[in-house]
């Protein structure tokens, strides 16, 4: 039966047959490629399925032909470009880890080894959505307290995945992967949150949303102790979020004082966290292109002022004074450049000077 399998199933694929998110990340939406020989495929993978769920099969006697060497390759056919095909083998491949515990340690760091070429290697697999769901089912059934092994594995592999640009693709089996483990050891909040603000997309401002969305999650189940232990690093991005010039990421970051749970833990810590917010959202006030973020804006510098309306003016103060202090920076920076250009303008031009041009000398009358 095995060798059946592995005549029938197992194959290189082509050069070309590769990651339909290749490119950036930009074919989310693109219409998957379908084997034309999935018919005779789906027959050997059906009777694949049928032979290891089967009561009749002893795995003890089964794990001499279904061993590592087969279980690498049947991970290898993750690859799939044929939608089908992949869920096929998540199937087997979680009956597989099911029936033979003696290979789950392989399993787990096979795959482990997959996801370490995807985010440091080549950033192409069109499987990794379907083996965190695999995993995502695994995880679930660790015993507490979690082994130092899983923790590893949190720190080293779920939480680099977040990097790729193609992220879109597999993030609700990623977030759910590592809402499992927060879930089982509150304590790993902090350790996840450290891994997003490594990890944060600056200059993908869809991505920024989607992990707006993660920490928003997070916080609803962290305690005090873990929040306090980021919440200087953790606002602080937020406050520049704040300031994105993309509505949707100013929007997504001020949504968080639409949560109960997170304005809780802000008014706890409100005198390290104003701080922080305030210069953000006056930013915001003064001078935000949305009328949208602005409002929200106004409405979060609101509740800080009824939360502690003598902080808020204390902050208050500390941001004019501070604003005062850069705007005359500012000033003294503009009349040391034109004593430099002055300067400048005096000395005699010879051989191949360097010559100031003035704005004057550049503008074209029309």
């Amino acid at each position: 039966m095995c060798r059946m399998c592995a005549v029938n199933l197992f194959r290189v694929f082509p050069p070309n047959y590769q990651s339909s998110v290749s490119d950036g990340g930009e074919n989310y939406d693109d219409e998957p490629m379908f084997d034309p020989a999935w018919p005779h495929l789906q027959i050997v993978y059906d009777l694949l399925l049928q032979f290891i769920t089967s009561p009749c099969l002893d795995a003890k006697v089964a794990k001499k032909y279904i061993d590592h060497s087969f279980i690498l390759r049947l991970l290898d056919l993750s690859n799939s470009e044929d939608p089908r095909e992949r869920e096929c083998l998540k199937t087997i491949l979680h009956r597989v880890y099911g029936k033979f515990m003696v290979h789950r340690p392989f399993i787990r760091k096979a795959i482990s080894n997959i996801f370490y070429r995807f985010v440091f290697e080549t950033e192409r697999h069109n499987g990794i959505a379907e083996l965190l769901e695999i995993f995502g089912s695994i995880s679930s059934g660790f015993a507490l307290p979690l082994k130092e092994e899983h923790k590893i594995f949190l720190w080293r592999v779920l939480i680099p995945l977040y990097k790729p640009k193609t992220l879109g693709v597999y993030f609700q089996q990623l977030s759910f992967c590592v809402t499992q483990f927060i879930e089982k050891e509150p304590k790993l909040s902090s350790t996840v949150i450290r891994g997003l603000l490594k990890y944060w997309p600056i200059t993908n401002s869809q991505k920024e949303v989607m992990f707006l969305g993660e920490l928003e999650e997070i916080l609803e189940a962290i305690n005090m102790v873990e929040f306090q232990k980021i919440m200087f690093r953790l606002f602080w991005r937020i406050g520049c979020c704040i300031n994105s010039f993309h509505f949707q990421v100013a929007e997504r970051a001020l949504f968080f004082w639409n949560n109960d749970q997170i304005v809780n833990l802000i008014a706890h810590n409100r005198h390290a966290i104003l701080p922080i917010i305030l210069p953000a959202l006056e930013k915001n006030a003064q001078n935000h292109w949305n009328q949208a973020v602005l409002n929200l804006s106004l409405n979060v510098r609101k509740m800080f002022m009824e939360m502690d309306d003598g902080l808020f003016m204390s902050c208050h103060a500390h941001f004019k004074e501070e604003e005062a202090k850069l705007s005359l920076l500012t000033e003294k920076r503009k009349e040391e450049w034109k004593r430099v250009e002055n300067a400048a303008s005096l000395q005699p031009i010879t051989g191949n000077t360097a010559v100031l041009v003035t704005t004057f000398a550049t503008s074209i009358v029309c």
